[in-house]
């Protein structure tokens, strides 16, 4: 989740109220402060509001919660005459591009600050590391429209933020550290995405780097902003996040034409839901009207349709409300949760361990005690880590994502062991040795069962240490085993076995092979075993299993 400093001075300013009511009172929105500092707050905010990864945006949400200024905003928008040409060579490499421009900033450092977390928090929640949506932030009269967004040849070069040289596009991935860090994301196009002016000097080369020419400072006064990615929503969702909170602390937005289309609209959408079904969820005796009123503190239009329902506008801003349901929370959230009265469950149940978590307890119990450490990897990933990196085939009865919101999130795991050699390379700058472990759900063939996976990287990790803790924990869950030599891919030959049971493989440890580390990026050797649970005695038998 994301946490956000919130600078009490500039806070204060824009919300029209004292420090102490807002740090009292931002929980309730949901929202958990961090750290209380001498000149700001750090608060965490859920993934599913990154309209509130800005000051702006939090100052916006506690000025209608504390009935300071409530109903929905308005952000006029005007044309600005500026075009921006999509090249149809993109279609294939990163298609979407969303624009606005932003006049009458007034920076300062720290709202320049602000400005540059609220890019990066987005680039996380709505964006998924660049992948999904990249933003670009520019000094408008450092450059001359219209502009043009091209898929370049990788030899064009220009000067990238931070630097004082030009590089090619190819350096840049190679060089510059967002270059290095975002590499993943193009360098397999025969082509680059890239931004020019009618000058054809670069703004940006998206996802990586801005170019120095368009650096935003404390003198900058008229912004274009590009929002560029593989998800048009997701795109104008970036777009109408910034544009919103520039526009809380005084800008002016002015549309941009690509390719024919007007952007932003900054309009809110309209909907009309259910005050029965709102009371029911919530178990509170609502009525329209006062359902409305809670409605518009939370920063939506809304008002009576009749005494059964609510007809509401939801800000431009508001990408979470993707059903009935979400519209009902902001109701709970504006009736106060602590104003909601404690009470017992109608029904009472006596409960006891299921047998598959005390398995994982059994085998969490050992690998602590052996110094490991445990990891809870992300259910989805996709075929490059699970397989690719691995030098696995990819399994048949893989389940995949129908429709995808990232290309990091494409499968549901089937395996542990490609997750935590993927949580070691995101964290290959800690100090050694790093032990870590997993236990939790795979699915394979529509069928979701239990697995379990282990690593340990340090200059002398090798096949003896992880043949020695692959044996304790047979022995600890009293699982009768025997060794065979195996042909896993992902185990250097001559230093893996398989852990066979009654005659089935239900395990595989070693040490990983050069080339997988190479994937990952690692840089000492790596001792590894993985186990499925479903052999250990006492693992309850499928339904229907006779």
């Amino acid at each position: 989740m994301a946490i956000i400093t919130l600078p009490y001075r500039y806070l204060e300013r824009l919300t029209g109220t004292d420090r102490q009511t807002i740090i009292d009172r931002v929980p309730m929105i949901g929202a958990d402060i961090e750290r209380i500092e001498e000149d700001h707050v750090d608060v965490e905010f859920f993934p599913d509001r990154p309209d509130l990864y800005s000051p702006e945006g939090v100052s916006r949400a506690m000025r209608g919660f504390l009935g300071i200024e409530e109903g929905l905003p308005v952000y006029p928008v005007r044309p600005s005459g500026i075009t921006f040409s999509v090249d149809p060579g993109l279609a294939d490499i990163r298609p979407f591009l969303g624009s606005a421009v932003i006049r009458n900033v007034s920076f300062d450092e720290e709202a320049i600050e602000s400005l540059m977390s609220l890019q990066e928090a987005l680039h996380w929640a709505v964006g998924r590391g660049r992948g999904k949506v990249a933003i670009g932030v520019h000094d408008l009269d450092a450059v001359t429209p219209p502009f043009r967004y091209i898929a370049s040849p990788r030899d064009r070069s220009f000067v990238p933020l931070d630097f004082e040289q030009e590089m090619t596009l190819e350096e840049i991935l190679t060089d510059h550290p967002k270059g290095r860090d975002y590499a993943r994301l193009v360098e397999d196009f025969h082509r680059f995405p890239l931004i020019v002016d009618a000058d054809d000097r670069v703004l940006s080369f998206p996802p990586i780097i801005n170019g120095e020419l368009t650096r935003v400072t404390t003198a900058t006064k008229n912004i274009l902003l590009d929002c560029t990615g593989t998800d048009r929503r997701a795109v104008m969702t970036a777009v109408n996040i910034i544009c919103t909170a520039l526009a809380e602390a005084g800008a002016t937005i002015e549309t941009v034409t690509v390719e024919g289309e007007e952007m932003p609209t900054l309009a809110p959408a309209e909907r009309i839901v259910s005050v029965e079904e709102c009371a029911s969820l919530l178990g509170l005796p609502l009525s329209a009207q006062e359902m409305a009123r809670l409605l518009c503190r939370m920063r939506f239009g809304a008002e009576p349709d009749g005494d059964s329902r609510v007809r509401i506008l939801v800000p431009c801003y508001r990408a979470d409300i993707l059903h009935d349901w979400d519209v009902f929370e902001d109701v709970a959230i504006a009736y106060g949760f602590e104003n909601f009265d404690a009470a017992l469950p109608a029904t009472a149940t006596v409960g006891e361990e299921h047998p598959i978590t005390a398995i994982a307890g059994a085998v969490r119990s050992v690998m602590i005690g052996l110094g490991y450490l445990e990891m809870m990897p992300f259910t989805l990933t996709n075929e490059r880590v699970l397989y690719a990196n691995m030098q696995r085939e990819h399994l048949p009865g893989t389940l995949q994502v129908l429709h995808p919101i990232s290309e990091e999130q494409t499968l549901v795991r089937t395996d542990l062991l490609g997750l935590l050699m993927e949580m070691l390379q995101a964290n290959k700058h800690r100090e050694l040795p790093q032990r870590l472990f997993a236990v939790g759900d795979v699915v394979e063939a529509c069928a979701t069962f239990q697995k379990f996976a282990a690593v340990s990287i340090h200059p002398a990790a090798d096949f003896s240490e992880v043949y020695a803790a692959a044996d304790v924990l047979c022995r600890e869950l009293s699982l009768p085993y025997t060794v065979v030599e195996s042909a896993d891919p992902a185990f250097l030959d001559g230093r893996r076995g398989d852990i066979i049971v009654d005659g089935r493989k239900v395990g595989v440890f070693g040490e990983i092979h050069p080339a997988v580390l190479k994937a990952f990026d690692l840089e000492h050797p790596v001792a590894a075993f993985a186990l499925d649970l479903t052999a250990v005695p006492g693992y309850p038998a499928p339904p229907g299993t006779p």
